[in-house]
């Protein structure tokens, strides 16, 4: 299946998790993959990607003393972007299969 999107796709998880940003690429990578995140993160993260109309200020609250807004934006994003990445990847290998 042809995949108009893909470059635009590759561009924006470039942006997200590989260009200098205020959390180091390899965590930003490691959050969006799912892979050997932080254990202070992972409730936040687990949250963003399973039940992210649930995410509160109090969970970024909790946050605050380890991390930046700066920092805690670039977090929710890598969750978001992994997640959003999972869906579509499980979609496109539905369609493919049928």
């Amino acid at each position: 299946m042809e995949d108009r999107h893909s470059a635009a796709r590759a561009e924006i998880e470039d942006s997200v998790l590989r260009r200098p940003g205020h959390l180091d690429p390899a965590l930003r990578q490691a959050i969006a993959s799912r892979n050997a995140i932080p254990a202070d993160l992972r409730p936040l993260v687990d949250k963003i990607r399973d039940h992210a109309w649930q995410v509160t200020d109090a969970d970024l609250a909790a946050l605050r003393s380890a991390y930046t807004d700066d920092q805690l934006f670039e977090i929710v994003l890598s969750a978001a972007l992994g997640a959003a990445r999972e869906r579509l990847d499980a979609g496109l290998s539905a369609l493919e299969a049928r």
